[in-house]
């Protein structure tokens, strides 16, 4: 993680908001600024409950992955409202958005843009001139990504990890705020392509979209069928949103809560000691540090959204799901007997215990209480 993820970690429990002070890094947040963003979010949910019927969760875990900088794939079957709850945040959001739908005959340069040859009419000199694709912009649907080879998913790896394309050698960086936010229909897999494991990584959180209620299938019937139109209005900037992005990486983490999120992924490694006998024998491969990260942002933001200035572990368990589901590569065993990547998280979860993350010999953290 970067230098400035790190800032502000302080020592959990009684006594911390002091030691805070004498160490000097709770003046890396305000709760003023948490605030603002906490009104923000509950603007931004306002709006999209113009056209969102429920999905509360989906459109919180939607929400804590673009304040974390992260980027998010929706897993639902057909008819969800997944491609409506993209296209309505980026309404939300005075930001430019582009959606591209991934086939089997789309290739890379549809997606990053390509250079043409262009002449000058007035010297009859021809040169090179760059056309930027749909990546250009600040919002990206990325609809159906399984549903294009390889070589076409590749070419928003660079994207998303740098935030910048390279075509014919000259690199072009994007403008921030940038997500990439696809979505996946897990029902029809002939035709399909799986993303590779370490495209999956990229993802900050992978975030399944259920079935309504009974309730709230009745309400999508009803509202949907009339002709009252539901104007979504522009409730945040971009600068705002970059704004909270800064916010939430200032939100201190204390050492044993850090120590929590990385127990929890060093816990998904099968070949790790003392780890649960369902990870053994079910797991072949186990999370990599971004889920460390992933588990310490998206804990941060979700607590800038609950009104607190602090990480906390109940923060890190909520996102665990979302962060750790797509980094699972489960074996046949796991398949044979119905052990789903769900279940294995909730077994870990249940394993590891909050309160055993002891400081042990970290300096820093001696240094804090002896302050």
């Amino acid at each position: 993680m970067s230098e400035e993820s790190n800032a502000g970690i302080l020592p959990s429990g009684e006594g911390a908001s002091q030691a805070a002070h004498r160490d000097g890094a709770g003046d890396d947040i305000d709760a003023a600024a948490v605030e603002q963003l906490r009104a923000g979010y509950h603007r931004i949910r306002k709006e999209l409950a113009k056209v969102i019927v429920g999905q509360d969760e989906v459109l919180e875990q939607l929400l804590i992955a673009m304040l974390a900088n992260g980027h998010c794939i929706l897993e639902g079957v057909p008819g969800l409202a997944k491609t409506l709850m993209i296209s309505s945040l980026a309404r939300c959001l005075a930001l430019s958005f582009a959606r591209i739908q991934f086939t089997p005959d789309l290739m890379p340069s549809d997606i990053t843009g390509t250079e043409v040859i262009q002449e000058d009419k007035a010297t009859g000199s021809r040169a090179f001139k760059f056309l930027p694709g749909p990546i250009f912009a600040n919002v990206i649907l990325a609809d159906e990504i399984n549903r294009t080879p390889p070589k076409t998913q590749a070419a928003l790896l660079e994207a998303m990890q740098e935030r910048h394309v390279t075509v014919g050698g000259d690199r072009h960086d994007l403008s921030p705020p940038f997500f990439v936010l696809a979505t996946q229909n897990p029902i029809e897999q002939e035709g399909t392509y799986p993303l590779p494991e370490a495209q999956q990584d990229r993802f900050l959180f992978k975030v399944f979209v259920n079935y309504p209620s009974y309730d709230e299938e009745y309400a999508i019937a009803e509202r949907t069928t009339t002709d009252v139109d539901q104007t979504i209005n522009e409730v945040l900037t971009g600068e705002e949103i970059r704004t909270f992005q800064r916010v939430v990486r200032r939100i201190p983490a204390a050492p044993d809560v850090i120590r929590y999120a990385l127990n929890i992924v060093r816990a998904t490694r099968p070949k790790q000691k003392d780890v649960p006998e369902a990870v053994r024998k079910m797991i072949t491969w186990g999370a990599g540090p971004r889920a460390v990260q992933a588990l310490v942002l998206g804990g941060k933001a979700r607590a800038a959204l609950k009104g607190r200035t602090h990480l906390a572990a109940e923060d890190v368990r909520a996102v665990a799901h979302p962060v750790l589901r797509h980094r699972l590569v489960t074996n046949f065993s796991a398949e044979a007997q119905g052990y789903s990547p769900e279940r294995i998280i909730d077994e870990i979860l249940a394993a590891i215990d909050p309160n055993q993350t002891a400081a042990g010999d970290d300096e820093r953290y001696k240094q804090v209480l002896s302050a």
